[in-house]
């Protein structure tokens, strides 16, 4: 690695920090080094506060500021080039008569797509792009995605067993149920005859009848740190109604992401935990609207509380609910089940991620099928504790 790609190493480090607290902004890290020692650095840390590189600048030690003028700049994203929340961060480069600067990629966003660069260049300022690019690229692969593809970016997960079952129940796709607590106690005969292989988890009681907890709590932790990464999370009408899901972060530091729930006729009752004042919902329906066609601001939704959003059932419900989030200026979303749901987004090519947990301590042998991923290749597996966490990435780019 050389020195440059090294010092764009730390401004990924840096921006990272801003994970969870600057969307729809994109995470932004940046160094100033004068003869291979860094005398600044800064990441843009909430958004709609100053950005990477106003903060680096001004971390700058007074005995050092002399050195500005004769430094190099780091910084994982383009310099933005318009006024937004905040002013163009390349007019502040050219005040302080930063001669170089050097840029991890390029900013996807029309308002600077090449703007900011040209800027510096035109005021006389050595430019160098594409340091570490795919790694600069991939920190922001949400900004990248909601940018490029007018989407946001699609997580899909789901917890199964060791036999691919996510659930004691079987459900059709329009909701209903085929087995009941006849296929808990199935389920739990099935188990006794392999008691070798592991232990089954308690179920949990839902408003539709029991559920199995499938991941480890440790793993449960790690969800929640998922979530709050995300700017918003979604689940189908049975898995509300069995699960009662509150889909907050309260096991992990982070703001709670916008709840999405499908429930195309209205068949959740409002005592259900997806409802309470903890963060904004938003449901999908086929028989209520009580939000704005275009545009509306996270704000907004959380001033309505529980947002109604009509869609038909002759178009896609998934390129409904995409082309609605991508007006909202929601850029990602985690897909959590059930498993109708899942498997709507993968039959349409419509993910960009899938984390796959699965507990190979557990066998119930009668249940709701895992959903089956298509178009996938395996980008990383890993064991924490009872469970294995797999993480695929969609071979189908244009999704």
């Amino acid at each position: 690695m050389t020195s440059g790609e090294q010092y764009m190493h730390r401004c990924l480090q840096l921006a990272q920090l801003g994970a969870g607290s600057v969307a729809p902004n994109p995470m932004v890290g940046a160094v100033l080094v004068y003869e291979n020692r860094i005398i600044g650095e800064g990441y843009h840390q909430k958004y709609g506060e100053a950005h990477a590189e106003p903060n680096c600048i001004a971390s700058v030690k007074e005995e050092d500021r002399h050195l500005i003028q004769q430094s190099t700049l780091f910084v994982s994203l383009e310099p933005c080039a318009h006024f937004g929340k905040t002013p163009p961060c390349a007019d502040l480069i050219i005040e302080k008569k930063i001669p170089r600067v050097v840029v991890g990629c390029r900013d996807p966003f029309f308002e600077v797509n090449g703007k900011g660069i040209e800027k510096l260049k035109a005021a006389g300022i050595e430019v160098e792009s594409g340091v570490l690019e795919e790694e600069c690229r991939e920190l922001n692969k949400r900004f990248f995605t909601f940018h490029t593809l007018h989407r946001p970016y699609v997580i899909l997960k789901w917890a199964q067993t060791l036999d691919g079952k996510i659930s004691p129940h079987l459900t059709s796709p329009n909701g209903g149920t085929h087995a009941q607590s006849s296929l808990m106690q199935d389920a739990n005969n099935n188990y006794s005859s392999i008691s070798e292989v592991g232990e089954l988890l308690s179920p949990v009681e839902g408003v539709g009848g029991g559920r199995l907890l499938i991941s480890n709590e440790h793993t449960n932790r790690l969800v929640h740190k998922w979530r709050a990464e995300e700017m918003s999370i979604a689940v189908g009408t049975n898995t509300a109604l069995f699960d009662d899901p509150e889909l907050t972060t309260r096991l992990w530091p982070g703001k709670n992401p916008v709840r999405i729930v499908v429930d195309m006729d209205l068949r959740l009752p409002k005592s259900l935990k997806l409802f309470n004042s903890k963060t904004p919902t938003i449901v999908f329906n086929t028989k209520e609207h009580n939000l704005p066609r275009e545009k509306i601001s996270l704000k907004e939704l959380e001033e309505v509380g529980v947002g109604y959003y009509q869609v038909t059932e002759d178009v896609s419900l998934v390129h409904q609910m995409m082309n609605a989030l991508y007006r909202m200026n929601i850029q990602s979303i985690l897909v959590e089940g059930g498993s109708y749901l899942l498997q709507s987004f993968i039959d349409e090519a419509v993910w960009d991620e899938a984390r796959i947990i699965t507990n190979e301590q557990l066998l119930i042998c009668a249940g709701l099928p895992a959903p089956i991923l298509k178009g996938r290749i395996l980008q990383s597996s890993e064991h924490l504790f009872s469970d294995v966490i797999r993480t695929y990435k969609n071979t189908n780019y244009n999704s």
